[in-house]
């Protein structure tokens, strides 16, 4: 039975919070809000961070009053309330709630059975961080991040909420995992929390079939004696000769479809069934393998959908993973948040692989029990989609609070590097924990316990690095991975900020004097940076100015992207871009818009992540005549089979002439090859202007091309 629609909410005070369990309670004056929904949805309640109060009125029957039989159990279940609840029916107590992506349920058997006519009343908190370093909600990137205004508050009923009918034994959960996985066979490991008021046997039975079809695959059927409560039962179903899950890259994605069914004295009690893929992934020194297959990892960072998530459409999200296999990714990062189902189910259906974050981002304090707790339920709820390929407990497990634009500030760096190198309460101890309970939940994935902790001699993950923003210069990076390769094993962030193209939110007929605090405040702009990066002043209009800034973040992209590309294997698994696509209106690092309209960066990034690149070391910014170029050229194939015969013809040009190299040879599967190096000084008598390095690589059924640009100084 679903209680969504129309509920009574209105703002929490001391007077009202005491009586809103109350069944008679005068709610009619109160705002009305659609549940699911987020609370600044409604007028009134713009700008509230809280507590807020819901009510809902509704019809149902109890258990004497159906034909279910003697037994029948009835539960109130909320899929989400972002972040806290304390929940009463009809004035009495159920319970509180914590945590905002999983389903909490509540025994409302006798309740029901008790009358016809019920209220339903829910207070709910989120409350902002009264101190970022040490947060208490485990919100992600919802409370704590920039590119979203920090002023936003989530809370609210935001996913749908129900009254579930069982017999005497109910479901509480069901995690679906596949440890194992060949084209001979394939293990489905399973594990259910059965609840019973009174001890008894009951009989589970397990079948698996193909996603859309009727013909078993497997079967399983168990006798299991329960107590009362509370129990956790766990099992085994193998799979003959499977059909395996791939990623879009090397396959296809077929599904199966399991079904639990729990029995109590031989009638049916309670069900549960979810669709899941047959595969085996690991993660060896960030290098994926695909049951036994290896994958180099191209990847973006994913936020929120939207930030006020439950508004989003179930199209929404699956368009996001439409968009970013688009651009040639084979990884998406679901950044520090848990989303909607919609999008697990569209990445299992395209191959899309999911780098898994739970929502914590940088610092927290007193929360170990609490992450503990939901990184299992993390677990319980993704579990069966094998396109999840890896946990990922906390993102950036830096206790600071830092203000925008100024993370280039030496005190700052300084900061960060000790944040990074030294041990802290949240890298060793908090992380740790929830590490160890994601590796206890699932042993099928492998698990980082954080995010953007350089490797050094004591620790350390992945890296995040903003060359060409934050520090240094853009052509910085190639020599830092260079000199300190183990940085370059998975960069998973790095970019620059643009401006969109929906840009209606910055007022642009104002330009130049746009309202900066305003943009820096509410839509994430660095406007300090941008004066060091890509200067407003510098550009008569604003359309030249936001050209501008796309077209650096589309060097910044381009060159790191083909500068991991080239450390293939050796020893860089991939990367993730910062980032995919805006929660807001905001100026950020992302190649799409909040309305989904692509920076000039979204292309670019399609074109280096294609799977067959030919790139060249990157000419200097300028050269003076008769100065040497010496650049190597390598070709990158992503391919699963090996290219014979390619042939790369390189195209140098300067103002007043031209020099051309032809290089023949084989490319290998999925490998980086290094093809040549060409070398020419440029004449004397070069007069100034540009120089342009054009590659073009064909081979039978296929070709790719680059190109170069720098400039004759005199």
């Amino acid at each position: 039975m679903d209680l969504g629609g129309l509920w009574r909410v209105t703002e929490s005070h001391d007077d009202l919070r005491r009586r809103l369990a109350e069944p008679d309670l005068d709610d009619s004056g109160w705002a009305v809000q659609a549940v699911p929904g987020h609370w600044r949805s409604v007028s009134g309640l713009e700008h509230s961070d809280g507590p807020v109060l819901y009510r809902h009125r509704f019809e149902a029957e109890g258990p004497a009053a159906t034909d279910d039989g003697p037994g029948t159990r009835a539960f109130v279940v909320f899929d989400g309330i972002f972040y806290q609840g304390d929940v009463w029916l009809d004035g009495d107590y159920l319970g509180d709630t914590e945590g905002y992506f999983f389903p909490h349920s509540f025994e409302v058997t006798d309740a029901l059975a008790a009358g016809r006519e019920h209220v339903l009343a829910v207070e709910v908190a989120c409350n902002p961080p009264s101190d970022r370093r040490a947060k208490r909600n485990l919100t992600g990137v919802f409370q704590h991040w920039d590119c979203i205004d920090p002023e936003w508050n989530p809370g609210g009923i935001w996913r749908p909420v129900r009254i579930e009918r069982t017999g005497p034994v109910r479901i509480v959960s069901l995690k679906v995992l596949c440890p194992e996985a060949s084209e001979e066979r394939a293990v489905i490991e399973l594990q259910a929390v059965l609840d019973r008021p009174a001890p008894g046997p009951a009989q589970m039975e397990t079948v698996v079939f193909p996603d859309g079809g009727d013909a078993l695959v497997a079967a399983h059927v168990q006798d299991q004696n329960l107590s009362a409560g509370s129990n956790t039962v766990r099992w085994r179903v193998a799979v003959e000769r499977p059909d395996l899950w791939w990623p879009r890259a090397l396959g296809g994605q077929p599904l199966y479809r399991v079904e639990v069914r729990v029995s109590d004295g031989g009638r049916p009690s309670d069900e549960r069934s979810v669709v899941t893929g047959l595969r085996r992934i690991r993660l060896r020194n960030f290098i994926a393998t695909v049951n036994g297959e290896r994958l180099f990892l191209k990847g973006a960072n994913l936020g929120p959908t939207r930030r006020d998530l439950a508004a989003a459409t179930s199209e929404d999200l699956r368009h996001d993973i439409r968009l970013a296999a688009d651009a040639g990714l084979d990884l998406v990062r679901v950044h520090a948040h848990i989303t909607r189902p919609e999008l697990y189910d569209e990445a299992d259906r395209s191959g899309m692989l999911i780098w898994q974050d739970l929502p914590l981002q940088w610092g927290y304090g007193h929360v170990r029990r609490q992450a503990v707790r939901q990184a299992a339920q993390a677990v319980d709820l993704l579990g069966h989609h094998p396109s999840v390929a890896v946990w990922c407990g906390h993102n950036e497990p830096m206790a600071l609070d830092l203000a925008p634009g100024t993370s280039t500030a030496p005190s700052t760096v300084a900061r960060v590097v000790a944040a990074q190198l030294l041990p802290t309460w949240n890298k060793t101890g908090l992380d740790r924990s929830i590490r160890r309970a994601l590796e206890r939940a699932d042993d099928s994935r492998s698990v980082v316990a954080h995010s953007g902790v350089v490797p050094h001699p004591i620790g350390g993950t992945d890296s995040h690095f903003y060359f060409g923003w934050y520090h240094g210069a853009e052509r910085d990076f190639p020599a830092m991975m260079g000199r300190f390769p183990v940085l370059a094993r998975f960069v998973s962030e790095f970019g620059a900020q643009a401006v969109p193209e929906t840009a209606g939110f910055m007022a642009p007929e104002r330009w130049p004097d746009l309202d900066w605090a305003a943009l820096g405040a509410r839509h994430c702009l660095q406007k300090e940076i941008f004066d060091q990066r890509v200067p407003p002043d510098r550009y008569r209009s604003f359309d030249a100015w936001r050209q501008a800034t796309q077209s650096y973040q589309s060097i910044v992209l381009r060159h790191h992207i083909e500068t991991l590309r080239r450390l293939k294997y050796r020893p860089t698994g991939g990367f993730c871009v910062f980032m995919l696509a805006d929660a807001q209106p905001a100026v950020t690092w992302s190649l799409l818009d909040h309305e989904r309209v692509p920076k000039a960066a979204y292309d670019v990034v399609a074109r280096a992540c294609a799977p067959v690149i030919v790139v060249a070391d990157r000419p200097a910014p300028s050269y003076r005549p008769g100065e040497k170029l010496s650049l190597d050229l390598h070709a990158v194939s992503d391919l699963r089979i090996p290219i014979d015969g390619a042939v790369i013809d390189a195209s140098l040009a300067w103002p007043g002439g031209r020099r051309a190299w032809r290089f023949e040879g084989d490319v290998g599967a999925d490998r980086c090859v290094r093809v040549g190096r060409i070398a020419h000084a440029l004449p004397k008598e070069a007069g100034m202007g540009e120089v342009t390095l054009e590659l073009r690589m064909t081979w039978p059924g296929g070709r790719a091309s680059n190109r170069y640009t720098s400039r004759v100084e005199i």
